[in-house]
């Protein structure tokens, strides 16, 4: 099993935190309709904060090649002299996605704090300030790649949106963190997710697999359990050369491939997918795109999962 990597010490002589814009809700407006749309620019003015736009998008629109270049911006951000950590405002709709792609190839001292609000910038009551405030502080003080939302901050690794419209939206699985990546970028790697229910069958793996993709995320039932027509179509896309990891639609709690019978999560290990212990479904397909871009061998994807 990866043991957890450890981050080296803070430098002491850092000056300034940078604040990169990518859009969301929190740099989000309503019209007329009463529809929010990204608007240019975020007003932010505080002290020691540098403001850099990366782009101006809702999260729900991004791809692989917007993580690109988030991470990116990330790096160089970094590289100015004085920075004392970057804080990435984003929409709430992918924030897990982009924070932990970031984690994975994050291999600096200092932190780099995703945020964003639930309520646009023009509410009487936005949320957005104080969400700001707090992961500028964690900026400043605490390592590696985290959320600071509605009064808490988490690691990115293991987070996930728990509720649509709650202030206070994100939780966090105590998931211990692999060795950083080798960074690749991961425009163009296809990794879909299939969602599994009761009666469901392989045409959508066919279809994925037919698609060209290169690995496919199940979200699962239960602790990691489907039926056998599933693990029929797994056991030829694992033939085919894909990567098919499992998760599972339950919030919280490890899965287990332990119930046979045919279609239980033994019997998708023994068709020959691999078991994300913790991270779900959003998580879980951009550690294997990030690990497909690099390269990894099945026994190197397995362990990042295990």
């Amino acid at each position: 099993m990866t043991e957890e990597w450890s981050l080296p010490e803070r430098p002491d002589s850092a000056e300034f935190v940078a604040l990169l814009t990518t859009g969301g809700t929190i740099a989000s407006s309503r019209d007329e309709h009463g529809v929010s749309r990204p608007v240019a620019g975020v007003g932010v003015d505080m002290d020691g904060v540098v403001v850099r736009e990366v782009m101006s998008k809702d999260s729900s629109a991004l791809d692989l090649a917007d993580l690109d270049a988030i991470r990116t911006a990330v790096v160089d951000a970094l590289a100015e002299d004085g920075c004392a950590g970057v804080v990435v405002l984003h929409g709430t709709d992918t924030m897990e996605e982009s924070a932990l792609y970031v984690d994975l190839f994050h291999d600096d001292a200092r932190a780099v704090v995703f945020t964003g609000a639930q309520r646009t910038a023009d509410h009487p009551d936005p949320d957005g300030p104080a969400n700001i405030t707090a992961a500028v502080t964690a900026a400043r003080s605490e390592q590696g790649v985290l959320i600071a939302f509605g009064g808490r901050v988490l690691p990115a690794r293991g987070a996930i949106k728990k509720h649509t419209s709650e202030l206070d939206a994100f939780r966090s699985a105590a998931v211990p963190r692999p060795d950083p990546l080798r960074w690749q970028p991961v425009a163009g790697v296809r990794v879909d997710v299939v969602a599994l229910y009761p009666g469901a069958d392989g045409v959508q793996i066919d279809a994925c697999r037919e698609a060209g993709a290169s690995g496919i995320v199940l979200e699962a039932l239960g602790s990691g359990n489907t039926n056998a027509l599933v693990v029929h179509a797994v056991k030829e896309a694992v033939a085919a050369g894909l990567h098919v990891v499992v998760t599972t639609r339950v919030p919280f709690g490890e899965t287990s491939p332990t119930y046979g019978g045919g279609g239980g999560g033994h019997d998708l290990l023994d068709a020959g997918a691999v078991f994300s212990r913790e991270l779900r479904a959003g998580q879980a397909r951009i550690q294997l795109a990030a690990l497909v871009a690099t390269g990894a061998t099945d026994v190197v994807v397995h362990n990042s999962f295990a």
